[in-house]
């Protein structure tokens, strides 16, 4: 079995956790940033659905691109790769601003138009940037993939915290909903930013991310090398290592073997965004939290999934049994009856604790699948296995955006 421990004379782990927690911010902080001002996007669009429209543009975009990466994960420059998904995040969200400067905040088919094109560039720069982080931590310490999965869920808590802040503040100015939105995207810019300076020159110095890496290579990864040469060390093809690359396991192979893991988050995310955010947003009826309703959801949503991806830090409360954690994640689908009868005939306070179970069990099970899984793996096949889960985490985020547009039939759309 392959072992994931540091020895004790490699430094920066801390360094390395806040690194990954901060990276994890940065993969979906954009896209976040883009659904928590649904209110928004649905007072400027309020004919086109856009809280779902844009959820569905999205996942085309990173499912298609993240299959063809994923195939030829073994051949591709993982730095060049991780740094173009950031880039484009950047790109992306610099994109929106201008965008809705140039239009000064006017609604209309074109507008949508590219609001949804921005929206696939997102779904792009998410399977460059996710999949790659996700394959290229498998291999490290646990914690780094905890904390960078964590750091996932703590975009939409900061995101949804920013968000109700903003609504506060400009609730009662003349276009409040506008100037909330282009200080999200403007902090989203910067931020993004910041997420390419901490991949190209901070992650790859630090000591113990060069040992995991060195360790990669050694096993046979092709992958790292450009990351290993950005970190100061330089790599050579020897005859062993292209005996150890011919040791590795085939993506094939990998996926039969894990087939249980692939399917268990596909179902995760099925579940979770057949119901978050479009049912969240629009079929939860009135109440008297009025315009703050869904916000609240959302928020309570995000604060949860962010719980539930730290709480397998605690030992006991980790699930490491792979038929434990499949009737845990089918168990899950009695959800959707429940949210059904809540939202027809509950109060709030229900609809709040329903959403925030969603969320606690989404975080908490998505961690303890793919920490799981990479056991007893090589570098190189725990880097292609890694791909493989994000895929299917993906497919199932397209899977649930599609069938959420379930909710609406008998509603005249």
């Amino acid at each position: 079995m392959v072992e994931s421990e540091t020895p004790p004379r490699v430094e920066g782990k801390y360094a390395a956790i806040v690194v990954c927690w901060l990276l994890g911010n940065g993969c979906l902080f954009s896209w976040n940033s883009m659904l928590t001002i649904e209110d928004y996007y649905v007072d400027l669009f309020p004919k086109y659905h856009p809280s779902r429209v844009l959820t569905l543009v999205y996942q085309p975009f990173a499912v298609g691109s993240l299959l063809i990466l994923t195939y030829y994960e073994a051949k591709l420059n993982t730095r060049k790769r991780i740094l173009f998904g950031f880039s484009l995040f950047f790109i992306a969200t610099l994109s929106i601003l201008v965008l809705d400067l140039a239009t000064s905040g006017k609604g209309g088919l074109g507008t949508f138009i590219g609001i949804c094109v921005i929206s696939g560039a997102y779904g792009l720069a998410d399977a460059h940037a996710q999949g790659g982080m996700v394959g290229d931590l498998s291999y490290m310490h646990p914690e780094f993939l905890q904390s960078f999965l964590a750091g996932l869920a703590a975009s939409g808590a900061l995101t949804s915290a920013l968000r109700l802040i903003t609504k506060a503040a400009f609730e009662n100015s003349k276009n409040g909903l506008r100037k909330g939105a282009i200080l999200f995207f403007t902090i989203s810019t910067f931020f993004e930013l910041l997420c390419v300076f901490l991949y190209a020159i901070i992650f790859p110095k630090l000591p113990i991310v060069k040992y995991y890496r060195s360790k990669a290579a050694s096993e046979g990864s092709k992958t790292v090398t450009g990351d290993l040469a950005a970190g100061g060390i330089q790599t050579s093809t020897t005859g062993d290592d292209g005996d150890a690359k011919q040791e590795r396991k085939g993506n094939k192979q990998l996926l039969m073997e894990n087939i249980d893991y692939a399917i268990d988050l596909f179902l995760i995310y099925v579940l979770t965004l057949s119901i978050f955010p479009g049912f969240l947003s629009e079929d939860t009826g009135k109440h008297s939290l009025g315009t703050w309703y869904a916000l609240v959801l959302i928020a309570m949503y995000n604060v949860f999934d962010l719980i539930g991806r730290y709480a397998p830090l605690v030992k006991f409360l980790k699930l490491e049994s792979r038929r434990w954690i499949t009737i845990a994640i089918l168990s899950r689908f009695l959800l959707i009856p429940a949210f059904y009868f809540t939202a027809k005939y509950g109060d709030q306070g229900w609809m709040t604790f329903l959403t925030s179970f969603l969320g606690l069990t989404n975080g908490h099970l998505t961690v303890c699948v793919l920490t799981s899984a990479p056991k007893g793996y090589k570098g190189p096949e725990q880097n292609a296995l890694g791909n493989i889960l994000v895929l299917f985490l993906l497919g199932g985020l397209f899977a649930g955006v599609t069938l959420d547009w379930l909710w609406l039939i008998g509603k005249g759309w």
